[in-house]
């Protein structure tokens, strides 16, 4: 199909097409499977195939899309002619000239590293797993409802160009999940692996490199324990944070900030603005000076990881935050240039159906040098937080509020008892500068999720966040209801 239809489109190009101009190709298959068990019985199994191309034009001052599903060679050619027409129009309302941008014409190719793929394993062996995951409830009448399951995705992708550019890539994406809710006595509570959170690419030996066959266990007594456990206390005090709580606390108050396109004001209608601004870059001190994040989508194994953007770019590990300070944005070539700050390969869309735009893809904290016991032989009194429950946050990105799953207290220097419903909130302007420790290695999670929401119309992506155990200090620590 993809060499069909790149054959097609090169005879496609326009013959009075300008050196100035561009165009381009993004041909996308993508294959979903998902097998899940509710409460050990299956649900009806679901599959999908979707195949489509989007068409890019960059002529006369103005940029326009097409996309479409007709791959013939005349399907591929009214795309053209559609995404000309386009141009065309958008030229006399352009915020910027597309012509003044440098795009990239890459050539090469990228497959994720597997070592068994999804497609391999039988549907008996997948629900056997399934089976294995659920079986911790131990028909414990508690558990009113759980559920284990496993979501895969293979996505290839061909993007060409009118300059030479020509990327085949290949991405192998796997999230198995179980999710427990116990009741006792009027209370509920729920134990989880955080809604997908520890998605991977790979193939089937993502099960065992996540752990998730040792997690059942420990979820069940977590839950069970929680259903008698006090209520979270309140107060500013110190908070410490899981990987899967700080895959939350990135994504949301470092991620969607420094996004370039929402600081240009692109996002602004759906998502809200950015409080940082064009200016910070440089000299911003955005957390303590242990406070390191990398974009990193070359990380094999990452949730987000490619060999190029879907603008071509390559994709480089960048430093957007060192020691504290800002030094970069997720913007992409086209978001670069018209910003003047610094960015990353992010051009990245949701189907052949959506344009790119600045999107996260890997972001990480990097690790510190603290051990998990060092971290909490540093706190007087505060709270441990794992799994990440509930989020709001307001339309700079800037304020927020969030819920978990479970807390722990920690007095003197000492791990404490279970806590339910531990909250927290903060600014995301101050809350970093009150980063105090960092976990090191031994304390790190390579996590991720498909459920990372942008754009208008809405583009749902696949996002992979790593980070180490944090310490914060002086947060509002709050109790729900």
């Amino acid at each position: 199909m993809h060499d069909e239809s790149a054959g097609r489109f090169r005879n496609a190009l326009p013959s009075d097409l300008g050196s100035e101009s561009f165009v381009s190709l993004r041909l996308v298959e993508e294959k979903t499977e998902q097998l899940s068990l509710r409460n050990g019985v299956l649900e009806p199994p679901q599959s999908g195939l979707d195949i489509g191309a989007m068409v890019t034009v960059h002529e006369g001052g103005g940029m326009g899309y097409a996309a479409t599903a007709d791959l013939s060679a005349s399907g591929i050619r009214r795309a053209i002619e559609r995404a000309r027409a386009w141009a065309q129009t958008t030229a006399e309302v352009a915020l910027f000239d597309p012509r003044a941008i440098a795009m990239p014409s890459p050539r090469g190719e990228y497959t994720t590293p597997v070592q068994r793929a999804l497609a391999d394993v039988t549907i008996p062996e997948r629900i056997a797993l399934l089976q294995e995951l659920g079986a911790c409830v131990k028909d414990d009448a508690r558990f009113v409802d759980w559920e284990t399951s496993l979501h895969g995705v293979v996505t290839r992708t061909r993007y060409i160009t009118s300059r030479g550019g020509d990327v085949m890539q290949e991405l192998h994406h796997l999230a198995p999940d179980i999710t427990l809710v116990a009741t006792a006595d009027g209370m509920v509570q729920k134990r989880s692996t955080g809604l997908r959170g520890l998605a991977q690419q790979g193939g089937w030996e993502v099960v065992d490199r996540v752990g998730i066959r040792d997690l059942g266990p420990r979820l069940r007594e977590e839950a069970i324990e929680l259903l008698t456990a006090p209520n979270c206390p309140s107060g500013d005090m110190h908070l410490m944070l899981d990987p899967g709580q700080m895959m939350l606390q990135i994504h949301e108050s470092i991620g969607h900030p420094l996004e370039l396109d929402r600081i240009l004001g692109d996002e602004r209608n759906y998502a809200g603005r950015s409080f940082v601004t064009p200016e910070m870059f440089g000299t911003h001190r955005y957390g303590s000076e242990l406070l390191n994040v990398t974009f990193d989508p070359t990380l094999p194994e990452q949730f987000a990881s490619y060999g190029w953007d879907d603008q071509g770019a390559a994709a480089t590990r960048v430093h957007l935050i060192r020691n504290g300070l800002l030094e970069a944005g997720l913007g992409s070539v086209v978001s670069q240039q018209r910003s003047g700050v610094a960015g990353v390969a992010n051009a990245r869309s949701s189907s052949w159906n959506r344009p790119p735009i600045d999107r996260m893809a890997n972001l990480n904290v990097e690790p510190g040098e603290s051990t998990f016991d060092e971290l909490v032989s540093k706190v007087e009194r505060g709270i441990y937080m794992e799994t990440n429950t509930s989020w709001s946050i307001d339309d700079s990105r800037n304020k927020f509020q969030f819920g978990c799953e479970l807390g722990r207290i920690i007095e003197n220097g000492q791990m404490k008892g279970l806590v339910r419903t531990p909250n927290y909130r903060g600014i995301s302007a101050t809350f970093w500068r009150n980063l105090v420790g960092v976990g090191d290695r031994s304390t790190y999670q390579v996590l991720g999720t498909p459920f990372c929401g942008k754009g208008e119309p809405n583009q749902i992506i696949r996002v992979g966040h790593a980070s180490p155990i944090c310490l914060f200090a002086d947060v509002s620590v709050f109790g729900g209801a």
